[in-house]
């Protein structure tokens, strides 16, 4: 367990490292790049308070996710279920955590801080908390969601082997629609509304004379170029992200659909999410595990009769109500079998019948007929049903003539290893069966050809 502790771990530095990112940000531009937010310098002490908050948040936010993820970081001590549900929200857990920082970054920065350097007012707190809450915490919490629904799909196949994530409940789904909704508001809104907003509050550049505007320019320059940069960027890597979340899990269930089309029922299809793709490869190792269940039962019916008889029964067309129809009934047994079964060892008589039953059946499905029963070396056979065949007399005929065939087979390595051959196939009492006829329910109705 200590390697995946280990990784567990790396997560959450990554975490927090990407809140780092976006909090140096943010103190580069409402400290250094706009000087709308204080007609002060930076100083020394900004830069402290700066790097205080942060270690400050930054213990907060270690001593919540420990004790949010410490299913995930000791599952052995846990409840399973505890265990299996904190892993899929470690997303989530991760990304409110990252909002809460945010929102008491808000608060540090735009409340605190101005009330003891003195410059607190009204219009400052709205304009810092709004902009590093709501702008920064919200681009960030994305970047964090994205990162750590990414990161974290390896982990989580550890935690469901059998990819069962939509069992566990009461837990949020994130669909497709709105990750990618919220992307486009993040990558495309925001950026031109925060533009907008620059422009609307350099308007001063109309009543300014001709070398205040020169300055006014200059600055605006700035801004438009900071805010172009880390929208690019921004939005970028949260497309990436999003693009991956979406394309990764379709890639690889394309790939499980590519290894049952080569008749590989063992493939599965990751299941790394509980939302609609997630949906999507829970369904498909469903139908995996009914398909290889039906291959199974084919397999195993298959031993029994011919693929012909197999398919018909399978696919419903062998009524259970009964049909009378006209079919060929073979019977064969071995001559003398009984002096030699007490003359030979037991396993011996049982070896060599399974090979004399297995040459047979051989035979018998050969022609398309279905063996009905072994009783001691006794063999039954019927030919025209439940597969119909018009020459269900010839296919018997032709059958007994191979069972032959293959009997005296059998026998020659017998005979020349000094052993006593199985005697011939024998005929019943009269040579042909007479003819009979059943109208019970669920039997069929036999009528053999006379001689």
């Amino acid at each position: 367990m200590e390697a995946p502790r280990k990784r567990r771990y790396r997560f959450m530095r990554l975490i927090q490292a990407c809140n780092l990112v976006g909090a140096v940000l943010a103190f580069l531009y409402f400290r250094v790049i706009d000087p709308l937010a204080s007609d002060r310098a930076v100083t020394w002490a900004d830069i402290a308070f700066f790097v205080c908050a942060c270690a400050l948040l930054g213990v907060i936010g270690i001593g919540l996710s420990t004790r949010l993820t410490a299913p995930l970081i000791n599952p052995e001590r846990h409840d399973p279920r505890e265990v299996r549900r904190a892993a899929i929200m470690f997303p989530y857990s991760m990304t409110a955590l990252s909002m809460l920082g945010w929102v008491l970054a808000g608060v540090l920065f735009g409340v605190i801080w101005p009330w003891l350097i003195g410059t607190l007012t009204l219009e400052a707190v709205a304009r810092t908390f709004f902009g590093v809450t709501v702008i920064g915490g919200g681009v960030t919490a994305a970047f964090v969601f994205l990162s750590a629904e990414r990161l974290w799909r390896d982990e989580l196949r550890t935690f469901f082997p059998d990819g069962d994530l939509g069992a566990v409940t009461g837990v949020p789904r994130l669909r497709v629609r709105i990750r990618l909704l919220a992307v486009f508001v993040l990558t495309s809104v925001v950026p031109l509304l925060l533009l907008a907003i620059v422009a609307y509050r350099r308007t001063a550049l109309v009543a300014a004379d001709p070398q205040r505007a020169g300055a006014l320019l200059t600055e605006m320059l700035v801004i438009v170029v900071f805010l172009v940069a880390v929208s690019l960027w921004a939005a970028i890597g949260l497309s990436l992200f999003v693009a991956n979340s979406v394309a990764s899990p379709l890639r690889e269930l394309e790939s499980s659909m590519a290894k049952v089309e080569r008749g590989d029922l063992d493939a599965r299809a990751p299941v790394v999410s509980n939302d609609e793709i997630g949906g999507v490869a829970e369904g498909f190792n469903r139908m995996l595990v009914g398909l290889k269940e039906r291959d199974f039962i084919k397999d195993t019916f298959g031993k029994y009769v011919t693929r012909e008889i197999r398919d018909e029964i399978l696919a419903g067309r062998v009524g259970l109500e009964g049909e009378q129809r006209e079919v060929t009934i073979l019977f064969s047994d071995l001559r003398d079998f009984t002096p030699w079964v007490e003359a030979t060892e037991p396993r011996e008589v049982v070896r060599d019948l399974n090979r004399y039953f297995g040459e047979m059946d051989a035979a018998v499905r050969q022609h398309g007929g279905l063996v009905l029963q072994f009783i001691g070396d006794e063999i039954e056979a019927v030919f025209g049903a439940p597969v119909p065949a018009a020459d269900h007399a010839r296919r018997a005929v032709r059958a007994a003539l191979d069972m032959r065939a293959r009997l005296s087979a059998f026998n020659a390595p017998r005979e020349a290893a000094g052993r006593k051959p199985l005697l011939k196939l024998s005929r019943p009492p009269g040579g042909i069966m007479p003819p009979f006829k059943t109208t019970k329910p669920g039997r069929f109705s036999f009528s053999l050809p006379r001689p």
